[in-house]
């Protein structure tokens, strides 16, 4: 498919808002304060690089924040990313399987900065694992797509029904249904099913803080923090994990495993409150006792152009 309406969704220009209020500045540390103040500007210029390049090449564009964004993506051929995973997966909740998506990292993480800062501060940024570009490959990379020389890839999603109702934003990286409160205990069970008519599934009940589904694309973060494994990208399986199991007994082999495309994981919610949580902390739907949930991956792909798809094409050149 020919590329020639393009959206640049971006991440908030003023990253730091709170640095400054009527003129005097929160942060007291003046080295943080410096730092914070190089980083806006970083991103700042990559957003600006980004549209430098996308102003001479043969598409038609806009730019917009990501907080303006409150309606599904239409008519464009492809969405463009600039900030990271965040401003990506912020994205890929207003777009369906018909838009492709680029992620542009625009201030990734540099590891001398990280050294020289440990003793100080965190000075770790973005890992970018999404993202395809960076300011330093990305008029290559946009060629490359431009010029047809790579296609996306068709990356699983979690589709989410509660109480028998679609929910209308599926998850790319993760869902995480628990308390509201982190130190409270949820109470749940759950089943895997085949959608073909499994009459005996095996039901497992859980005390804990919590559950965590993840996609392909998800087992790199949260998931693999946890202790999960990584799966192939394109895999359309789906990793689950009971989070801090009380007293699991002989069921402790059950609360952590994957299920497959043909199947569905059932959950019978048995606290008074919950909410999941759908890539973090981007959308959350309200929980209650009695209800019941159904996670599977029957959801449109996201049609995402990642990064080991573009070291392939170049090695054919």
């Amino acid at each position: 498919m020919a590329i020639r309406k393009l959206l640049l969704l971006l991440k908030p220009i003023d990253l730091y808002p709170f640095l400054e209020t009527d003129g005097v500045s929160l942060i007291k540390n003046h080295q943080v304060l410096r730092y914070l103040e190089s980083r806006s500007k970083v991103h700042r210029d990559a957003i600006n690089f980004c549209q430098e390049i996308l102003s001479k090449k043969p598409v038609e564009w806009k730019p917009i924040s990501r907080s303006d964004l409150s309606h599904p993506i239409r008519d464009v051929d492809m969405v463009i990313t600039v900030g990271g995973d965040g401003t990506l997966l912020h994205a890929s909740h207003f777009i369906d399987d018909s838009v492709a998506v680029l992620g542009v990292n625009s201030d990734p993480t540099q590891a001398h900065e990280v050294e020289e800062l440990s003793d100080q501060f965190d000075a770790s940024r973005s890992t970018g694992h999404l993202c395809a570009a960076t300011v330093e490959n990305f008029e290559q990379v946009l060629d490359d797509i431009l010029f047809g020389r790579v296609v996306p890839s068709k990356v699983s999603r979690i589709s989410v029904k509660l109480n028998s109702e679609p929910l209308l934003s599926h998850a790319f990286n993760d869902i995480l249904i628990a308390h509201p409160c982190p130190a409270a205990v949820s109470k749940f069970s759950f089943k895997i099913k085949n959608k073909d008519g499994d009459t005996n599934p095996k039901t497992v009940n859980c005390r804990s803080s919590g559950l965590r589904v993840c996609t392909a694309a998800g087992s790199t973060a949260a998931m693999l923090s946890a202790g999960g494994f990584v799966m192939p990208m394109l895999s359309s399986d789906l990793q689950f994990m009971v989070r801090e199991p009380i007293s699991p007994g002989p069921t402790l082999a059950q609360m952590h495993s994957s299920f497959k495309a043909g199947q569905t994981m059932d959950v019978n919610w048995y606290s008074d409150h919950g909410t999941i949580y759908i890539d973090g902390c981007q959308v959350n739907y309200i929980v209650q006792l009695g209800d019941t949930i159904e996670i599977s991956s029957d959801a449109p792909v996201l049609n995402v152009f990642l990064s080991q798809g573009f070291t392939q094409i170049r090695s054919r050149y």
